[in-house]
């Protein structure tokens, strides 16, 4: 009987065993397995794409003038009102001009003066060169001393000098009445250019500064609503694919539905903020000028959004967008790369390194993370390194690493660009399902 009891125990320590051995191998198969991630796909396919850069911005007209008070003075005078067309030639403003008035006759006596000053220094002159002749006779003659003859040649000097002097005074005179006059001119205003009064500053009565010392003030803007220009700001990255000619499309957030035409005619060579601020966060713009080439009632300061079209394929590998994401090389990759690098060091006499610490600087230094995308190959997907090419709305051009046909992950984002790696299990659902982890 004990002998028997023994043998049960053993059996049942042995069972027990066995079932422990069974449960551990049938997790440690389960952790194995990993999750099953649910993912839409899409397959590698030819298509024609054509690169966009979008920018957004402001209509602008193509020609407009900002008209500015060059004298001080009261408006009387402001025959025009805001949206009001003019032709060329036409006035629209008048600075009261009487001081500008007293001022041209004062200038223009100053003028008088300085032309008779002028007339008695000639009359001065030819009386001074009569006398100096009479006198050279007589000291030729002899009837008089060198000294007296050299007092008349001395006076005859000093004659043509005030001639001269007067001549002088009299350009001096001649400027100021020009400027006195062009001062008064510009106390009428006249329309530089036919178009629309598209912006009025000023009313009849106020006060304007002229701009001879600073800026003068701005009284209005004159502009040709005819011709239409969009005026965008484009990073610098994009700016260097940009090319006068290219096409556009524009968006024009006034007319919803609708997009217009137009070509790029003006590249900025210089950025908007040359000299940003210390600390600033803001990126640098370059301005691209597109003419419209419809007929509308735009109106200037209209926002817009342009879709300027820079390089074309034909006929391409693509895959979407959603399905490149970057990832750092292998690990096996890094692991070689940091036992080289361990071989250089004790070569070179330097201490060595632990191989982890050795893969982890090398991975900081060197590695940089690359473009991929997963395939499909059964329930399981394979990290394929990928060269891109251009890219449109919707799918990058694939150069090289993948042929047509191959299926790929285009979905979910979050699956796709933070869970998926290589050898990683799949569930494919078809587009519109929710793509996501699965645990089981």
């Amino acid at each position: 009987m004990h002998t028997r009891g023994k043998q049960r125990t053993w059996w049942w320590l042995g069972g027990a065993a066995l079932v422990l051995v069974a449960v551990l191998t049938a997790a440690f198969l389960w952790r194995q397995r990993g999750p099953v991630y649910v993912v839409q796909t899409e397959k590698v396919t030819r298509r024609d794409l054509t690169e966009v850069v979008v920018a957004n911005g402001r209509i602008q007209p193509v020609v407009q003038v900002k008209i500015s008070a060059e004298v001080s003075g009261e408006i009387v005078e402001l025959p025009v009102k805001e949206g009001q067309s003019v032709q060329q030639g036409d006035l629209v403003a008048r600075i009261k001009p009487d001081v500008y008035l007293a001022n041209r006759r004062s200038a223009e006596a100053s003028y008088q003066a300085a032309r008779s000053a002028r007339d008695q220094a000639e009359a001065n002159l030819r009386k001074a060169e009569l006398e100096f002749q009479r006198q050279a006779q007589l000291f030729r003659e002899h009837l008089i001393s060198e000294s007296a003859f050299l007092e008349y040649q001395t006076a005859l000097d000093v004659a043509r000098a005030q001639l001269q002097h007067a001549e002088h005074q009299v350009e001096v005179a001649r400027a100021a009445l020009a400027r006195a006059e062009e001062e008064l001119a510009k106390t009428t205003i006249y329309a530089p250019i036919s178009g629309t009064i598209s912006k009025l500053s000023v009313e009849r009565g106020e006060r304007v500064a002229g701009n001879t010392m600073m800026a003068g003030t701005e009284l209005m803007t004159i502009a040709d609503l005819n011709n239409m220009e969009a005026r965008v700001e484009v990073g610098e990255a994009d700016v260097v694919l940009l090319r006068p000619g290219q096409r556009a499309w524009l968006e024009v957030d006034a007319f919803q539905g609708r997009r217009f035409t137009g070509y790029v005619t003006e590249i900025a060579n210089s950025a908007r903020n040359l000299n940003p601020q210390v600390g600033s966060q803001e990126a640098t713009k370059f301005e691209v000028r597109i003419r419209i080439q419809e007929k509308e009632a735009f109106r200037p300061g209209m926002s817009v959004t342009a879709e300027i079209e820079t390089r074309y394929r034909t006929n391409v590998l693509t895959v979407p967008l959603a399905s490149v994401t970057t990832r750092l090389p292998r690990t096996n990759d890094v692991a070689r790369g940091a036992s080289r690098l361990q071989s250089e060091r004790a070569a070179a006499g330097n201490p060595a390194e632990e191989p982890e610490r050795a893969a982890h600087r090398k991975r900081s230094e060197t590695v940089k993370p690359v473009e991929v995308v997963f395939v499909v190959e059964g329930t399981r997907v394979r990290m394929v390194p990928v060269k891109l090419g251009i890219s449109d709305a919707d799918y990058w051009e694939i150069v090289e690493g993948l042929s047509e046909g191959q299926e790929v992950v285009s979905g979910g984002y979050k699956v796709i660009h933070r869970d998926l790696e290589d050898g990683a299990r799949v569930r494919v659902v078809p587009p519109g399902n929710a793509a996501g982890k699965k645990t089981g």
